[in-house]
C-alpha cells in the first residue's frame, strides 16, 4: 500500500473535508483517506489512480493536485 499527497483548495470547513474524504474515498483502489482542514491536504492511502482522484475532488467542487 502507498500514500498519495494531495493539496486541496477550496474547503472552508468540516463539512467540506467530510465531503473530500467521501469522494476519495468512492474512487476504486483507495483504503482510507484523511483530509485535514488546515493546511488543506489530503492523504490517500491505497493504490489509486492520480487522475481519478483529482476528478473526484473537482466534482465535489474543489481543486486536488498532486504533490510530489
Amino acid at each position: 500500500m502507498s500514500d498519495i499527497h494531495l493539496k486541496i483548495t477550496g474547503m472552508t470547513c468540516e463539512h467540506c473535508v467530510r465531503a473530500v474524504a467521501k469522494a476519495l474515498e468512492g474512487v476504486p483502489g483507495v483504503e482510507k483517506a484523511d483530509v485535514t482542514l488546515e493546511p488543506g491536504e489530503a492523504v490517500v492511502h491505497g493504490k489509486a489512480d492520480t487522475t481519478a482522484l483529482t476528478a473526484a475532488v473537482k466534482e465535489e467542487g474543489y481543486v486536488a493536485e498532486v504533490q510530489g
